[in-house]
């Protein structure tokens, strides 16, 4: 009678853990559908608008997205500029200060929903939608985008600094951090397939070029003519600011081929070739799969941003709907 009682207060206590921490359970790919029924195609039409003069754009946006998701969850923390309450932004944190771009897309695909449905959609929901409109746009996977996130009223700049993975990090400190929010190997590889546009700075990788590990020589795993066109593009003492293409071989497209360019020691940054290059890694095998198969990669990725998308969301009566994506509201 005593382990029957047991088992029922476990029971009942498991049941109301569970309607007390909802978290993503809140969260609906209809959750808009009565009180903004276009956010979407709002969305898509500004980023289809900014498309046409910055090829770039739509691989920015979907980093926005992840940038956030990694930091206090998928809040729009990143969004805060520094001033009011906020008095160390995580636009001026390591990984995004000079490198993430697109704020100013962020704030016209609001001004546009203010103008449709005021004081309805959140921020954090803009970035969610704006990756999956910017990965379609590129001719990748669609997906419903979960919504019903919230604003969140802090920024986290040290959170930035040390959560968000970094190009010059192990695979294995790298798949702590995505452990470290909810998310496996499967999600690690398939986000990191997200590098197949866009572009980087040559300061994200010219460690490997010319003395890697302080061993005098180049990574030994990056491709001997790659390497020569990388060390042209970036010399010793260059620029770090110039731009390589993270995916040489079609650099604006979202397909498979940043897959492919690790098979051959193609990946650009140390994050991307570890995937593949690390030996007994449980990632090779997930790379392998999806260089040879797109669909099985554009099904992983679109199940993983929605993994990343439930990252700790803010829901119901927590945060609020900012009315400007850059400041808390009465601030």
């Amino acid at each position: 009678m005593l382990s029957f009682t047991n088992s029922l207060f476990t029971t009942i206590f498991l049941v109301l853990v569970i309607l007390l921490h909802p978290s993503n359970a809140q969260l609906s790919s209809t959750f808009y559908s009565s009180t903004c029924p276009n956010v979407s195609s709002i969305v898509r039409s500004v980023i289809q608008q900014a498309l046409q003069s910055d090829s770039r754009i739509v691989a920015s946006l979907t980093r926005l997205h992840f940038h956030d998701c990694f930091v206090n969850g998928c809040d729009g923390s990143l969004l805060l500029d520094q001033g009011g309450n906020i008095t160390l932004s995580e636009k001026n944190a390591a990984p995004n200060n000079n490198s993430a771009r697109g704020f100013d897309v962020v704030d016209n695909i609001k001004t546009s929903l203010e103008n449709s449905c005021p004081g309805v959609v959140s921020c954090a929901d803009i970035l969610a939608l704006a990756a999956e409109a910017s990965v379609s746009l590129a001719g990748g996977p669609s997906w419903n985008v979960l919504l019903g996130r919230r604003d969140g009223l802090i920024a986290n700049q040290s959170g930035a600094n040390i959560s968000i993975p970094a190009p010059t990090e192990s695979l294995a400190n790298i798949s702590a951090k995505f452990a470290a929010v909810g998310l496996d190997t499967t999600d690690l590889v398939a986000l990191s397939g997200a590098h197949t546009f866009g572009r980087a700075q040559c300061r994200f990788f010219n460690q490997r070029l010319f003395n890697f590990s302080n061993t005098g020589s180049p990574d030994p795993t990056l491709n001997s003519t790659y390497l020569a066109t990388l060390q042209q593009s970036c010399p010793q003492n260059g620029s770090g600011t110039t731009l390589n293409n993270l995916d040489p071989s079609s650099p604006d497209t979202f397909d498979s081929n940043y897959f492919q360019n690790l098979l051959i020691n193609q990946g650009l940054l140390q994050s991307d070739q570890e995937l593949f290059s690390t030996n007994g890694s449980a990632t090779i095998a997930i790379v392998n799969n999806f260089a040879t198969n797109q669909t099985a990669f554009f099904q992983a990725f679109a199940q993983s941003m929605i993994n990343m998308g439930n990252i700790s969301p803010l829901t119901g009566t927590q945060g609020e709907i900012r009315s400007d994506c850059k400041k808390v509201n009465a601030s």
